[in-house]
């Protein structure tokens, strides 16, 4: 897919939609603006623009789910943003738990009917207690990347989320995990479904709102954004200003093998020698090392050669690689790196000066890990019609 595509059509990797969109709303959804967007939009109701400080108050740090709520709103201001407004959000479906990690899955309809999948990934120490709760978050229905490994990228692309769909996603499973574990999620990673950097200005958006203290008050440095390796988009994330973390799904250390797998990695524009220059460009203007993400897949990319090449890319810049246990994903061939290969693997890596993780699979026994997430909407649907028959806990 061309870099500059912004997800506008319905048609991706061959696939096409059918869901149909619903009739437009003449009224102006709300929480798809941020504070500054809010201020506007109440002026030109005539307000004074502090009312649109307080309507973001009440949406972002409250999660107020309508008008009637916001009670320091005169009553006359609200009956009009009634008229002229609506709070869009999510309605939850689903969620399931997996039994041997405690890893939730949360299945979202959008107001459009469409489907997305959020998950909340609980890290314990040894002792049980909790060390961090991520939440990892969609930022479009499916997408079309056509990554050849990635159940979202056989899905197609379907749209694009909202800046108050994405935040959402993260109030609602804090809210999970204050209920489950008695804490705040400590990270969100936009890891999702979904290429982030083609919705672009709504992921910014969404992190704008994310850290801001009347917001969800989140630290930005505790998000990281993860792309395929969009170069121009990677050049204008160090432009703007971004302070949060940039995580790149490398996967392959050479064009050849990368383009088999990646087709963004086919055009000039975004092949690894792109990539190169706009990473260099992002960590000197940000002063901010990258994350290499690289799925190890049998036979393909985990050879010590392989490895020796991956240095070589980790020595752009300032980086760290994340090594990624390949998770099974219906109808493809791939096979997870053994162990005794994975550890070869990073024997060479740390030979030649690269900083490792390894990423164990949180969530397989419930598809909710790394690569497996794509809504099966058939299965979905049923579940829903079942539910709105016969009102349940909403725990599958």
């Amino acid at each position: 897919a061309p870099e500059e595509t912004q997800g506008g059509g319905e048609r991706s990797n061959g696939m096409e939609t059918n869901t149909p969109e619903p009739p437009p709303d003449a009224r102006t959804d709300v929480k798809a603006m941020d504070r500054a967007e809010l201020e506007g939009f109440v002026e030109s109701l005539g307000a004074p623009r502090y009312r649109g400080r307080q309507l973001f108050r009440w949406l972002y740090g409250r999660g107020a789910p309508s008008f009637g709520e916001m009670t320091d709103l005169p009553r006359a201001f609200r009956e009009q943003l009634e008229r002229e407004a609506y709070i869009g959000g999510l309605r939850p479906v689903l969620e399931r738990t997996s039994p041997s990690d405690g890893t939730v899955k949360a299945l979202f309809e959008l107001s459009t009917g469409r489907l997305i999948e959020t998950v909340l990934i609980p890290d314990f120490e040894e002792a049980g207690d909790i060390r961090r709760l991520t939440v990892c978050v969609s930022s479009q229905v499916g997408c079309q990347m056509g990554c050849t490994f990635c159940a979202t990228g056989r899905m197609g692309f379907r749209q694009n989320l909202t800046a108050g769909e994405i935040y959402e996603q993260v109030w609602r499973m804090n809210e999970t995990a204050q209920n489950r574990y008695g804490e705040r999620i400590t990270n969100v990673v936009f890891m999702g479904m979904g290429e982030p950097l083609l919705n672009y200005d709504a992921v910014m958006k969404s992190i704008r709102i994310l850290s801001d203290p009347d917001g969800f008050g989140f630290s930005p440095r505790r998000v990281t954004v993860s792309t395929v390796g969009l170069a121009r988009r990677i050049r204008q994330l160090a432009d703007d200003g971004a302070r949060f973390g940039l995580a790149v799904s490398l996967h392959a250390p050479t064009d050849e093998q990368r383009s088999r797998i990646m087709p963004i990695n086919r055009a000039p524009s975004t092949d690894l020698t792109a990539l190169r220059d706009a990473i260099g460009y992002f960590t000197r203007k940000t002063g901010e090392r990258v994350t290499y993400e690289y799925v190890l897949f049998e036979g393909f990319n985990d050879s010590p050669e392989d490895a020796r090449r991956l240095a070589d890319v980790a020595h752009w810049a300032p980086s760290k690689v994340n090594l990624i246990l390949f998770n099974p994903v219906e109808g493809l061939d791939f096979r997870r790196s053994p162990e005794e290969r994975l550890n070869r693997f990073i024997r060479v890596l740390v030979e030649n000066g690269v900083t490792v993780t390894v990423r164990r699979s949180r969530g397989q026994d419930i598809d909710a890990a790394c690569g497996q997430l794509a809504t099966r909407e058939e299965v979905a649907r049923t579940s829903i019609r079942e539910r709105e028959e016969e009102p349940a806990s909403g725990v599958m």
